[in-house]
């Protein structure tokens, strides 16, 4: 599904729209249709811990989020190898409105949300199958 991007992706903004698509539970990517080179690893942080955190009102404002809105969550990754080592940033929410649309990466107070960091390892998370 495509997003139109309402705030700056960090680092990315001439960044307008977002080619948005599941891989499985765990993973999702985002890609900029206008440049090919632009892609970001999105990890569903609700599959690996305990994730919560209130939306700024700006963002909920850009998004145009109401009392039914079902956002869909994601945060970016830093694909490594092994897998157990992926980066993944708590920090720095993106969110999504499917209704809309519309996309914007949150970006959280670390005092706000100590348990959050910037750059956890995804191995931290994963269970042994």
């Amino acid at each position: 599904m495509r997003y139109t991007v309402k705030s700056e992706i960090l680092g990315f903004k001439e960044m307008s729209e977002v080619e948005f698509r599941e891989v499985d539970e765990l993973f999702a990517s985002l890609k900029d249709p206008n440049n090919p080179h632009i892609a970001f690893t999105l990890v569903n942080p609700f599959v690996l811990r305990e994730y919560v955190f209130n939306i700024p009102s700006y963002v909920e404002a850009l998004l145009e989020v109401n009392e039914n809105s079902k956002l869909l969550i994601y945060n970016v990754a830093v694909l490594q190898t092994p897998i157990e080592e992926t980066k993944v940033n708590f920090l720095a929410p993106i969110i999504m409105n499917p209704e809309n649309g519309t996309l914007a990466q949150a970006i959280l107070r670390r005092e706000a949300y100590p348990d959050f960091g910037m750059a956890e390892a995804i191995g931290d998370y994963l269970k042994d199958s």
